[in-house]
C-alpha cells in the first residue's frame, strides 16, 4: 500500500461506498508489525501509513478518517513504574518516525493491552484482583506518587510515558485491543468464564464513568474490546478461540449487561465471509469483530 494510486483505488472501493451509510473513523495499517520478525515489513509501515493518509486527503476524507497502526505492549522496553515507561531501543527509530506522523496528522497511538498475559505468566506475583478491576490495595508509582488500582491503566500510562520520553505530549493513546478469554488450556492460568465476565464487565463500568488514567485523568479512555465473537477455527492455544462475548452461532458466552439484540444469522460455510446484521446498544466502547 505504498503506491498512491493503489491506495486511492482501495479507498474508493472499500471506504467511499460506505462512509456516509455508517461511521468509519479509522484505517489501521497492520497489526503489531514492529514486534514481528519481518524487518522489511517494518520498514514499509510508515510509508504505507503516509500513502493512505495522502490518498484520504486527495479524496477529501483526511479530516473524517485518521490513519494509524496497532502495537503490542512488546514495544515497551520498560513498563514499571508507569512513569518510567520507555520504548525498546531497537525500535526507537521506527517509533519516533511514527510518533512524528501521529503528531502531524493528529491521530492516536494504538496499543493492544492484555493484563491476562501478565497474570497467566506470573499468577503468584500478579494479583488477580488487580488485573480484574476488583477491590485491591493497588500499587503506587514511587516517582509520581500516583496510585493504580488496575493493571490496564498502568499499561496505558506506561505508553504515555514512553511517548513523552521521545519528545511528544500531544498524542492520545487508545486501546485497540483488550479482553479476557473465557476458556483456555490447562497451562493458561486464569482463563475462565467468570474471570472473562469480571474483566470485561468491570472494564465497561469504568469506561461508562468517563474516567481517565491516573496520569491523564481528564482524558477519557477509548477501548476496543476483543472480541464480539469467539473464533472457533483460529489456531493456537484454546484461549485464542475464546475471547468472544458470543459463540459463532450468535448465542451469548456470558452476559456483561449489554442491552440490545442479536438476530439470528447465517453462519453456514457459504456465508463465513459475512456476519449478517446485528444491533447492540452499547456503553461508549467498541467490540472487535473477527471473521475467517
Amino acid at each position: 500500500m505504498t503506491d498512491p494510486i493503489q491506495a486511492q483505488t482501495w479507498i474508493q472501493q472499500h471506504v467511499l461506498p460506505y462512509i456516509f451509510q455508517t461511521k468509519i473513523t479509522c484505517i489501521t495499517i497492520g497489526n503489531e508489525v514492529l514486534t514481528g520478525n519481518d524487518t522489511q515489513l517494518m520498514s514499509y509501515l510508515l510509508p504505507a501509513m503516509q500513502t493512505v493518509y495522502g490518498a484520504l486527503g486527495s479524496l477529501g476524507l483526511k479530516k473524517d478518517v485518521y490513519v494509524t497502526t496497532a502495537h503490542s505492549t512488546g514495544i515497551l522496553g520498560n513498563s514499571f513504574p508507569p512513569s518510567s515507561g520507555v520504548f525498546r531501543q531497537d525500535l526507537a527509530e521506527y517509533i519516533q518516525s511514527i510518533l512524528n506522523f501521529h503528531s502531524q496528522t493528529d491521530s492516536p497511538f494504538l496499543i493492544n493491552a492484555y493484563p491476562f498475559f501478565a497474570y497467566k505468566d506470573n499468577p503468584n506475583q500478579v494479583s488477580l484482583e488487580y488485573v480484574l478491576f476488583q477491590p485491591n490495595p493497588g500499587t503506587t508509582d514511587p516517582i509520581t506518587n500516583l496510585k493504580y488500582d488496575n493493571m490496564l491503566y498502568a499499561q496505558i500510562d506506561a505508553v504515555y510515558s514512553a511517548i513523552k520520553a521521545m519528545g511528544h505530549t500531544d498524542i492520545q493513546v487508545r486501546v485497540s485491543e483488550t479482553g479476557w478469554p473465557s476458556k483456555g488450556d490447562p497451562s493458561e492460568v486464569g482463563a475462565t468464564l467468570e474471570n472473562a465476565r469480571l474483566y470485561n464487565g468491570n472494564l465497561l463500568s469504568r469506561i461508562q464513568q468517563n474516567q481517565g488514567t491516573p496520569a491523564k485523568p481528564s482524558v477519557p479512555i477509548d477501548v476496543y474490546v476483543f472480541a464480539l465473537f469467539n473464533e472457533d477455527l483460529k489456531p493456537g492455544p484454546s484461549s485464542e478461540r475464546n475471547y468472544g462475548l458470543y459463540y459463532p452461532d450468535g448465542t451469548p458466552v456470558y452476559n456483561i449487561g449489554l442491552q440490545g439484540f442479536l438476530p439470528c444469522m447465517d453462519y453456514s460455510a457459504s456465508n463465513r465471509n459475512g456476519l449478517g446484521f446485528f444491533h447492540l446498544l452499547l456503553f461508549p466502547v467498541a467490540f472487535l469483530i473477527c471473521t475467517l
